[in-house]
């Protein structure tokens, strides 16, 4: 596997963010020139009905089975992070810091990880700001 580094170390897994919205879409599409063809023949409208709402069905399945997934790794990674921090220094990490802080502050090696956590609070630092001033990248190949 390729070393990570800030440069390529975000994942998109086309066929996990888009296949169930896709597909959402062109059932929703086609549910709906049925029914623009039934309706000019007075014919019953109950299928393109069916055909539209499970097209919107699918769509929140896909949105929402992806975040949901998210939702309970970044549980996880806040929970890991909060462990390596206790382990480093027998405290819990800041409780100013944010989600999106903890979740970038993975990447920090242990040499840097305390200081950058800091750095994080003190400094307001954005996801992008810290891992930009991470110099020794920590891989993680497990987010999905």
């Amino acid at each position: 596997m390729q070393q990570q580094d800030f440069k390529n170390h975000s994942r998109i897994a086309p066929a996990a963010y888009y296949s169930g919205i896709l597909l959402g879409l062109i059932v929703f599409i086609v549910s709906l020139i049925c029914f623009t063809c039934m309706s000019t023949n007075n014919s019953s409208m109950i299928l393109p009905l069916l055909f539209a709402f499970t097209g919107i069905s699918l769509i929140f399945l896909g949105y929402y089975a992806r975040m949901f997934a998210l939702k309970a790794q970044d549980r996880a990674i806040r929970a890991e992070e909060n462990l390596r921090h206790f382990a480093l220094t027998g405290k819990l990490h800041d409780s100013k810091l944010s989600l999106s802080q903890i979740i970038a502050l993975r990447f920090a090696s242990d040499d840097e990880f305390i200081g950058l956590a800091k750095k994080a609070v003190d400094e307001k630092l954005s996801a992008k700001q810290i891992k930009q001033q991470i110099k020794n990248w920590r891989g993680d190949y497990w987010r999905v």
